[in-house]
């Protein structure tokens, strides 16, 4: 049995504030691509997990890994003592922006409660993504929603993006959410009503740490086809939409020939 972890995008990031907490609140607009990593099982004694794919050294000696998180947390949540042998094919980049660990960890749980056969109430498995991190619940469902406080208050929209042609492109650096968040600036840009007419309050201080962000966007900029150009999340991977798969196809190509280091994925949006 074999599950996806659709890459996240966000079509617009306003931070809004700082809470007591320390977390910061959000208002999104997520959105997800057909392809991402892909999750896979097989009949296993206990809980196993195998590391696969272009980015597994990224993962190499990583004993906290969010999938067993979320596949013990869902044996114990429901008492089940089953096992699961599985494997995770790392097709995306980590710490990119595109919700790569969020999107296996929900890809997890539709995974399991399918191959164990569990019936939960949807409401017990959504304060279980919820716990183990704050986009995990949107991925969990993997449509497009508006989030708020940490990204997990969710309310179903169709943002009317359906089928776009996508083009993900990252310049092959990792970021930390945590550094990218610590270098907001503190100004509310004020609430999101049009992700079209939105923006994404990281991306200034992402292009501290990672100035490539802007070449990337400015490499997009320069194509003259894109209907919208932003980084998602707390980067470094940035898009594109498309009306057309003729022009993103052509936009990927381009970029092979200009910057073959980059990493890039064509797809649409679900």
């Amino acid at each position: 049995m074999r599950e996806t972890a659709y890459a996240k995008v966000n079509l617009a990031l306003h931070v809004r504030a700082i809470e007591p907490d320390g977390y910061h609140r959000i208002e999104t607009a997520f959105a997800f691509a057909e392809q991402g990593d892909v999750l896979s099982v097989e009949k296993g004694e206990g809980v196993s997990l195998r590391v696969t794919g272009p980015f597994a050294h990224s993962l190499a000696g990583e004993d906290d890994n969010i999938v067993l998180k979320a596949a013990f947390s869902l044996r114990e949540r429901f008492g089940t003592n089953q096992g699961a042998a599985l494997t995770l094919d790392k097709r995306l980049p980590v710490a990119s922006g595109i919700g790569g660990g969020s999107a296996d960890a929900g890809a997890a749980l539709r995974l399991l409660i399918a191959w164990w056969r569990l019936q939960p109430p949807e409401a017990a498995v959504e304060h279980l993504a919820r716990g183990l991190g704050a986009d995990v619940l949107a991925c969990l469902h993997s449509r497009t929603a508006r989030g708020e406080g940490r990204g997990d208050r969710l309310q179903r929209e169709d943002y009317g993006v359906g089928g776009l042609p996508l083009l993900l492109v990252n310049p092959g650096l990792a970021l930390s959410t945590r550094s990218v968040f610590g270098r907001w600036d503190g100004r509310d840009g004020g609430p999101l009503v049009n992700p079209q007419a939105g923006r994404n309050d990281l991306e200034a201080p992402a292009r501290i740490l990672v100035p490539e962000i802007g070449d990337v966007l400015e490499a997009f900029q320069s194509l003259g086809t894109a209907e919208l150009i932003r980084m998602s999340g707390s980067g470094a991977t940035c898009f594109a939409l498309f009306r057309e798969e003729s022009d993103r196809d052509a936009a990927s190509r381009l970029f092979a020939e200009r910057h073959p280091d980059w990493w890039r994925m064509a797809s649409r949006l679900r």
